[in-house]
């Protein structure tokens, strides 16, 4: 089982800056793709971004150019640097891993989320 813990969310100025950690414990044989989505009230989870295990990452329209995904294999963790932020950006930010657990199972883990607010 892989836990996930968040951390870095809080309240910023329209055009500021957050960064988000999310580190990975427990007991897994890999954590593949890891990724943030946002969920913001009344609307649906959505991705933000993820990046597999290599390094590729993949972000949402809605982010590209102002949001940096990057990984570190070695401390099981994620980052999310959020740059030239937006009201429409404020949600709670969930980080995901999905990889196979030693049993060679699928998994698929989910944060307990982070809150991120951007006033205008």
């Amino acid at each position: 089982q892989v836990q996930l813990v968040e951390s870095g969310g809080g309240l910023v100025q329209a055009g500021g800056s957050l960064r988000l950690s999310c580190a990975a414990s427990g007991v897994a044989f890999s954590i593949n793709t890891m990724g943030w989505y946002r969920q913001a009230p009344g609307k649906q989870r959505e991705l933000v971004a993820s990046i597999t295990s290599g390094g590729s990452p993949n972000c949402a329209d809605s982010v590209k150019g102002r949001f940096t995904i990057s990984r570190d294999n070695a401390k099981n963790a994620v980052y999310l640097q959020m740059n030239s932020l937006k009201p429409e950006d404020t949600a709670v930010y969930y980080c995901n891993a999905a990889g196979v657990s030693i049993r060679g199972n699928s998994y698929e883990s989910w944060g307990q989320g982070t809150q991120v607010t951007v006033s205008s």
